[in-house]
């Protein structure tokens, strides 16, 4: 192999990223003009991006609104592209959502509604539910974030406190024929989950949202209680015959990124192996797990033989108890760090593709086999900033971060554990 560590695992990313271009995956799924109109309505980190590879490729008329993160933007001639606030909803999502639920109602069965979703759709159609304020929403969600929900826990409580959410969109735009594409964020690909299913029919209930807050001890106004177990805030179910017209292809996924990081990696000599693409659980304990299986490979040649890379995706959580800075890749790469405790061979990144791990303004890390002798240089204890959720800290004072800018496409997070020969 020629290229250095870092330049592998930065081209790994760029594959991963790259299979998830909506400019690729788009133009593919989109169906023959409808007799009547046709009306485009999107959310999340990749639905300006989804928005103009439909303008490029549709043939007929076109009109819609779609809103994506602060910064994700990108030009569109006849879609309107509105940007808000992720992963705390404000008023411009608020804002947005209720135009989106306004221009689907009153169509016919000759119209088509054109729905692009992505992950981020959940924090972005900040629409609440009557009789909730959006100032509770944004109470329970920084709650939830801070919780180690996992993404299912916390989009069974963003529809119930919601009014376009889990199949509210789509009930509300029928008669018309309803087409949902989607590029998947969530482990295992569900397009109830991606962006809380506003086009999707929701199994889940009031009392399992309730369930949830209780768990993780999250602290709700009273009123959004009550509201909860009245049930008044139900959502439309598997056989609503609301939904009847309404179909949902996923275009994008984790497993798929993976594979062209796999593909990568073959072209530059090394071997894959993708763990999975769905991997949950503490961002640290799956860091320590992982940093098992890479010394395995280093001292025994399984699960793979040296060099080779361990690939993985899935949405890690993070509970957070200090006060630093960091998503979850930059505490999973922190942990693992740790874990690895200067082991030989071993480098290691992990980004959100999405370009943005967490709330900053990194993809996430990476980390070399010097790192700890490095940081220890500077006199920065790795033990102590993993204790205060201090990831971005750590790495930013290494200069280790991995800045790709907002990438405009999502299927979550993006690991790869390189284990090169003994030789190097």
């Amino acid at each position: 192999m020629s290229a250095t560590p870092e330049i592998l695992l930065r081209r790994l990313f760029d594959a991963a990223v790259g299979a998830a271009d909506p400019a690729l995956c788009v133009p593919r799924h989109l169906p023959p003009p409808p007799p009547g109109r046709t009306l485009v309505i999107g959310a999340g980190k990749a639905a300006a991006a989804m928005a103009r590879a439909v303008e490029t490729h549709w043939p007929g008329e076109l009109s819609g609104l779609v809103v994506t993160r602060y910064g994700h933007g990108v030009p569109c001639e006849r879609i309107e592209v509105v940007e808000a606030a992720h992963p705390v909803p404000d008023e411009a999502g608020r804002k947005a959502a209720a135009r989106m639920l306004a221009a689907v109602r009153g169509l016919t069965a000759d119209d088509l509604v054109l729905v692009l979703i992505s992950g981020g759709g959940s924090a972005l159609l900040a629409l609440p539910f009557e009789g909730i304020a959006l100032a509770d929403k944004q109470q329970i969600n920084r709650a939830l974030l801070k919780s180690g929900a996992g993404i299912g826990e916390m989009n069974c409580v963003r529809k119930h406190l919601s009014a376009i959410k889990g199949g509210r969109l789509a009930a509300a735009a029928h008669p018309a024929r309803v087409l949902t594409l989607v590029i998947s964020d969530v482990p295992g690909d569900d397009p109830a989950v991606v962006a809380s299913g506003p086009t999707v029919a929701d199994p889940t209930t009031c009392a399992e949202a309730l369930a949830v807050l209780e768990t993780h001890r999250i602290d709700v106004p009273p009123h959004v209680r009550r509201l909860l177990a009245s049930g008044a805030p139900e959502t439309p179910k598997p056989g609503d015959p609301r939904l009847v017209r309404s179909e949902t292809r996923v275009i994008a996924t984790a497993q798929a990124a993976l594979a062209a990081a796999a593909e990568a990696a073959r072209a530059a000599g090394v071997a894959p192996l993708i763990l999975g693409d769905a991997i949950e659980g503490e961002a640290r304990e799956v860091a320590k797990a992982m940093a098992g299986m890479a010394k395995s490979c280093v001292q025994h040649g399984v699960p793979a033989q040296p060099p080779c890379v361990l690939l993985s995706g899935g949405e890690t959580t993070v509970t957070v108890r200090g006060q630093g800075r960091g998503g979850r890749n930059a505490e999973f790469l922190l942990a693992l760090a740790v874990a690895l405790d200067g082991a030989a061979h071993i480098q290691a990144i992990a980004c959100d593709t999405d370009g943005i791990d967490g709330s900053e303004d990194n993809a996430g890390a990476w980390l070399a086999d010097d790192t700890l002798a490095r940081a220890r240089a500077l006199g920065i204890d790795a033990r102590g900033r993993l204790a205060d959720n201090d990831g971005y800290g750590f790495f930013a004072a290494l200069g280790d971060l991995v800045v790709s800018g907002p990438t405009r496409t999502n299927v979550n997070d993006f690991r790869a554990i390189y284990i090169e020969g003994n030789s190097r």
